[in-house]
């Protein structure tokens, strides 16, 4: 009886440890703009390296999540690649920065905006941003503003 229970209890275990496993996995990948004093900003893929080139893979149908962190508003450019859809799932903190609603497809208009994006159809797709005003005054950086650049590739 005991090395029965013990059995079961070990399956549930593995079970569990699967199940979460699995709910990991579905997850959509997150690129994070944030704010740095050399180039103004940068972007990371799901708390990795930062850097201005990133490329993401994923599977048709799947998504991409944008959090924009920076001192000021970012559009996504679709530059090159199928349709896709882009939507506004949280504008942010509205009072950090002069924008108002309605906001331009892809816009992530204040701090802590987050921006999801669909892909329906394998390719690969290229992007950039557009980015706005700063939102706090005084804000120093050095050298040009970096130009963010996405790969996405659908597969």
């Amino acid at each position: 009886m005991k090395r029965t229970m013990l059995g079961l209890l070990a399956s549930l275990v593995v079970v569990g440890v699967v199940g979460v496993g699995t709910a990991g996995a579905s997850t959509a990948p997150t690129l994070t703009i944030s704010h740095q004093l050399k180039g103004c900003h940068s972007w990371s893929l799901n708390g990795g390296k930062t850097g201005v080139s990133q490329t993401v893979h994923l599977t048709h149908g799947g998504s991409l999540t944008i959090l924009n962190t920076d001192v000021m508003s970012h559009q996504l450019i679709k530059l090159s690649g199928g349709p896709v859809a882009m939507q506004l799932v949280s504008a942010g903190n509205p009072s950090v920065g002069k924008l108002k609603a309605p906001y331009a497809p892809g816009l992530m208009p204040h701090m802590s905006a987050t921006l999801k994006v669909g892909f329906a159809k394998p390719g690969t797709y290229t992007f950039t941003t557009k980015e706005g005003d700063d939102y706090m005054a005084g804000v120093k950086t050095i050298g040009n503003d970096n130009i963010l650049k996405l790969k996405v590739i659908v597969a």
